[in-house]
């Protein structure tokens, strides 16, 4: 399958205008993200990519309607639970359940209409495509130590033996739910629902203090 867009038209100056009255939400704390970064051995850096992407799909896998969803995707979608499919810097699908799917595109920000081309192809066929860009924010975790700083908070395994490149799932952060993707040897990306970003980053950061100094022997 080729990889296709998810949609075909350009924001209208309407869309523009109150795109530039967004605000993310962790904007206020992109200055503290910065300051707290790590460089060296011990590295560990965090950012928001604001408005990312993410298309909630309901469908079963094997049927018309997963296939119309796929012929537009231009990939399978994922079929058990910690898997994704796709390109993880552009159009990807994670796996939320046997029938539910979050497709996700980091590469640019949500527009309005951006669920309307899955939606056309389902064009009747059982299944559901909605537009939940605005329900999580995206956070990224790279570096050395980004493993470590996940580990203080988060109960589910992420030894690379168990959590590869190329994993998500659904798992707590402290005590607020995320999903969690490993999207690369380094990188970590974490998904809270927008009302929880703020804590979400500020219990990030404090975890990631103690790198910033040398390791005691």
């Amino acid at each position: 399958m080729a990889e296709h867009t998810l949609i075909t038209t350009e924001p209208n100056a309407e869309a523009q205008a109150l795109n530039k009255l967004r605000v993310a939400p962790a904007a206020h704390l992109a200055q503290a993200m910065a300051d707290a970064q790590v460089d060296g051995e011990r590295s560990v850096a965090l950012r928001e990519t604001p408005f990312a992407v993410q298309l909630g799909v309901r469908a079963v896998l094997g049927t018309a309607s997963a296939e119309a969803i796929e012929g537009i995707l231009g990939f399978e979608l994922p079929t058990e639970h910690g898997q994704t499919t796709g390109n993880p810097d552009g159009v990807h699908a994670l796996w939320i359940g046997p029938d539910e799917f979050l497709i996700v595109d980091p590469s640019r920000q949500q527009v309005q209409g951006e669920a309307t081309t899955l939606q056309v192809a389902l064009d009747g066929l059982p299944g559901q495509v909605l537009d939940l860009s605005a329900n999580r924010t995206l956070l990224t975790l790279t570096g050395n130590s980004a493993r470590a700083v996940l580990e203080k908070g988060c109960p589910a395994d992420l030894h690379p033996r168990v959590f590869a490149v190329g994993t998500a799932i659904a798992t707590e952060l402290g005590p607020v739910p995320v999903l969690l993707h490993r999207s690369g040897e380094q990188e970590y990306r974490i998904y809270p629902r927008a009302s929880f970003a703020d804590f979400v980053v500020r219990w990030i950061l404090d975890a990631s203090v103690e790198f910033a100094s040398p390791e005691v022997p």
